[in-house]
Order: C-alpha cells, then structure tokens, then sequence
C-alpha cells in the first residue's frame, strides 16, 4: 500500500522534505503531470507527508475519497488542456519559491468530488512517465 497525493496538490513541496524515503518528486512536465507524486514502489507507508500538506491532499490509497466535501476555496489542478480547469493559480512552495499552475479550479463550499482516479493518475506517472524507475 502506498499514499497518494490527489488532485488538491498545488505542488507545496513540504512532503518531499520529510519524506524518509524520497519517494516523493513533482511531475514533470508540469502541464501534464501538474502534481508531485508517490512512488509506489517505494514508499513505505509512513505517513510523515500527511500532515506536511497545507492542502490536506495526501491520502492513504485506500482513503482516498470517492466523495470529497469541500469546504469552500480549496483548488483542484490537472493537466493543462482538461476541461473546466481554467483557472491560473500563483503561489509559493514550502520555500517560498513561486508556484504557476495553468489549469486548476476553485471548488465551493459542499460540491462534492471524487478523488478515486487520482489513485490510476499516481500510478501510471511511474509506470509510463518521466518518474517511471525500471529499478521497480
């Protein structure tokens, strides 16, 4: 089992910083890996990144919500092209490094989201993108 890290992932980069086993790197290319992500190979279940999260994105992989309620204002990123994510989001990292993010969207108070296929999302990075590792 490993965790992983959803969609609510504005690329903070604290859980990379207090993760035991760097298993954790941000997806490259960042329009369309727009997250940072677990390997699931090698992670070892820990759970130092959750509370890292100032976006309360990371989830054990069997906790990961198939009906998340939002509380008003939290963001939503995917990759560049998806449709209704259009909003730009600027901020900073941890280290007060400057974050852009071309396609996310604000959700509202209660709208309801299904996290689930961010689980296949986490995955096929390893399996087919640039953080895949033929050591797994």
């Amino acid at each position: 089992m490993t965790h992983i890290i959803t969609s609510l992932c504005l690329r903070d980069g604290g859980c990379v910083t207090v993760c035991p086993v760097e298993c954790i790197v941000p997806g490259k290319p960042q329009d369309k890996y727009p997250w940072f992500y677990i390997d699931p190979d090698t992670c070892i279940d820990c759970g130092a990144c959750v509370p890292e999260c100032p976006y309360a994105a990371i989830f054990p992989e069997d906790e990961v919500p198939s009906a998340y309620v939002a509380r008003g204002g939290e963001r939503q990123s995917m990759p560049v092209g998806t449709p209704g994510f259009t909003e730009i989001y600027d901020g900073v990292n941890h280290d007060g490094e400057p974050v852009h993010l071309e396609a996310t969207r604000t959700l509202k108070a209660g709208e309801v989201v299904d996290l689930t296929p961010d689980i296949a999302k986490n995955y096929e990075y390893f399996k087919e993108g640039p953080g895949y590792s033929a050591a797994g």
